[in-house]
Formats: C-alpha cells, structure tokens, sequence
C-alpha cells in the first residue's frame, strides 16, 4: 500500500510535478491575464463614473451631478489579447468619458507600438495582421495598419525642417532608386542622401530627398536646403560623390569651395564597361596600387604607370579614368587614418543594402508617403545605432 506524504514534507519538485506541460500552462495564463485586464478596466471606469457623478451605485445624494445611463460594449485589442465586451458605462447627460479608453479606441497605444515595429521591421502591409493574429487574438486589416503608420508622416516633416548643426567635417553624398506607384503606373523614385562625419568621428544621416530623377536642380535644390538649415560648410574638408555631373554642377553653387573626392568605386565600375573581360581582372588588379599608394606622389606615380601600361589596349578605359584624375586623389589631402573612409561611398552604401532589404518584400511603394516613412525609419535607426559609437576618438579639426 502505497504511503501517502504530509503536505509539510513536499518539496518544490514534487508539486511541479503536478502542473501541465508548458505549452498548456501558458495556454491557460493567457485568458486569465486577458479576464484580469478586463476587470481592472472595468472596475476604474466604474469608479471615475462614480467620482463623475459624486456619488456611488445606489447611494442617493442631492449633491450628486447626475445620473447613470447603463452601458455599451466595446471591442479592445490590448497586448494581452483581445476583449471582445468591455463594458463602457455611461452617464445620463452624456458628458462622461473614461481615461483609460479614449472616444471611438478599439486598440492601446501599446498595440499600435507593436505594428509600426513589425511593419518597419521588414514585414510587408498584408502580412502584418497574420503574424500578430496568434498574439493579440485578432487579425490587425492592411487598411489599419497604414491608418497607424500614419503618425510617422509628422516625424518626417519634422526631420526634414530639423535646424542642422555646422559640425561635418566630411560629407558623402549619393543617391538610391526606389519604385513608387503613381497614377500612371509603377515608376522609379530616387532617393537623394546625405552622410556625414564630425570631427569627433560621430557619423550621421543628415537628411534625405524623395525626387522623380537626379538632376542639377534636384540636388541644388536639396543641398540648398541643408544650408539654409544651418549646414553652411565651414568645416568641411571633403565632399565624396559618385560623379554624377548634375551633382557637381550643384555643388559649384552650394559648396564651391570644399574640395571633391570621386569614388573609386563607380570609377572602376565605369572603367570596366570599356575593357575587354580578359582584362578586366588584370587591370583592376594594377589600378589598386593607385589609390593604395602611402603618399599623394606615389599614387601619381602608379597612376602614370597604369595609363602607359594600358593607354594602347584599353584607350577609353584610360580617358574614362583620367577624366577627373585629379578629384581621384583629393582623400589624399585628409588624415591617413580617414583615407578608406573617405575615397569612396561605401559607407552610404551599406545603408542603401539595408533600404534595398526592408523594400524588397514589398516590391513597390503605394505612394510616396509609405516611402518616406520606411526611408525616415531606417535612417532614424541607424542614427540611432551609430550615436555615442565614434569612429576615432583622437581626431581633431586640426590634425
């Protein structure tokens, strides 16, 4: 016969072994949090009615305001789940409203938190609803979830008309092609980026443009502002772009004085296009020892070099080179230590394999608002990734 324990003598292993497996433990928490929620909601409503009123359920006062007018239920989606009948009590002249559910609210502020994470994390419009549907115990519409992006438009427009401080001492410049629905079908939509470096080695995405195409008056037009913000150049050393003659023509008129430094990145990339493929790997090859040269007169040297060596095979390729040789070799006038960062545009770059990531389930924008709102939130995030991270933390405006 087997012996029974006094209750005294269990240990805490013995009565876990009376508990459910976990997945039926916390299938079980779940609705009792969700019960326990809608209690507290409607025990405070009912006594910010009974402080509305002054006086309580069945108490009978003649400095009472009012009276009660029953009650109506609401559908409230919190992070707990969802409550299908909240009971909202009412006051007979109309003038009550709870604090904790707001007139018309049908989900908490939290829960309106939790889907613009989703949703610029990566996680296209539609699918939204089904992935938060087994946690909130109801599916979040396509519709519902723009309406709650919506408030980001005001986090835009702020950052965008934000004073801008004097401080870069480097700037790169650079643009990126993102497809936008219009009236008259799916067209390309440029996205035109600034990045900056403070003399402390502090990086950051000043601002950037929604255009139809990158042209001189686009980018006069978008530098223009960034000046007229606060971002006046006078600390600037280097402009690093891409090339691009519109870009260039605007920076004359902007920032006419602040030397250029072509990326060696699209040069290269543009020097291929001219060079048989046999060569292609060959030449490369050679032209690193340019821009890897310990001084500005051994990177003139190995460029000389380079254009003898294949001025006769290749005579585009060299011309396409030698076109702006000089905005070539411009990194060369900045510390060594910022040469790498400096010479080309990677570092805008990675941002933009970050962009081409989070668009990429979505295959088009719907307008130019969703746009911005994706380009504002991934630039929001990676400022606030690289903030308090420097890149050096002995570099002076003066070395």
């Amino acid at each position: 016969m087997a012996s029974v324990r006094p209750l005294t003598d269990l240990t805490l292993r013995d009565l876990w072994r009376e508990v459910k497996d976990p997945a039926t433990l916390y299938g079980d928490i779940a609705p009792e949090a969700l019960r326990a929620v809608k209690n507290i909601l409607h025990n405070r409503m009912h006594d910010e009615l009974a402080d509305y009123l002054r006086a309580g359920r069945y108490v009978r006062l003649r400095s009472r305001r009012g009276y009660r007018n029953g009650h109506y239920y609401r559908r409230l989606t919190t992070t707990y789940g969802t409550i299908s009948d909240l009971e909202i009590p009412r006051s007979r002249d109309g003038g009550f409203q709870p604090s904790v559910v707001a007139r018309y609210q049908q989900r908490t502020a939290q829960v309106d938190a939790l889907i613009r994470s989703v949703f610029l994390g990566g996680v296209s419009t539609r699918q939204v609803g089904a992935i938060l549907a087994q946690v909130l115990g109801a599916t979040v519409s396509a519709s519902t979830v723009s309406k709650v992006t919506r408030i980001l438009d005001r986090a835009v427009d702020t950052y965008h008309r934000r004073p801008l401080a004097d401080t870069a001492v480097y700037l790169v410049l650079d643009a990126v092609s993102l497809r936008v629905k219009t009236p008259d079908g799916t067209r390309r939509r440029l996205v035109l980026v600034v990045y900056g470096i403070t003399p402390a080695g502090q990086r950051e995405l000043i601002d950037y443009r929604l255009v139809k195409a990158e042209g001189q008056d686009t980018w006069e037009a978008f530098l223009t502002s960034l000046a007229c913000r606060g971002l006046v150049g006078s600390q600037l050393h280097v402009i690093t772009t891409d090339g691009h003659r519109g870009l260039h023509a605007a920076l004359d008129l902007v920032y006419p004085h602040v030397p250029r430094q072509a990326c060696w990145v699209h040069v290269l990339r543009n020097v291929t296009h001219h060079l048989r493929v046999r060569d292609r790997e060959r030449c490369l090859h050679l032209a690193r020892f340019i821009y890897q040269a310990r001084s500005r007169a051994a990177a003139e040297r190995a460029l000389w070099q380079w254009v003898r060596a294949w001025r006769r095979v290749a005579p585009k390729a060299v011309a396409c080179l030698l076109r702006d040789w000089e905005a070539l070799l411009a990194f060369y006038h900045t510390p060594e230590r910022d040469w790498r960062r400096v010479r080309t545009t990677n570092a805008i770059e990675r941002v933009f394999r970050e962009i081409r990531r989070r668009t990429r389930p979505m295959t088009c924008f719907t307008n130019t608002a969703s746009c911005e709102r994706i380009v504002f939130a991934i630039a929001s995030a990676t400022n606030k990734r690289w903030e308090g991270h420097l890149l050096w933390r002995d570099f002076t405006q003066n070395s």
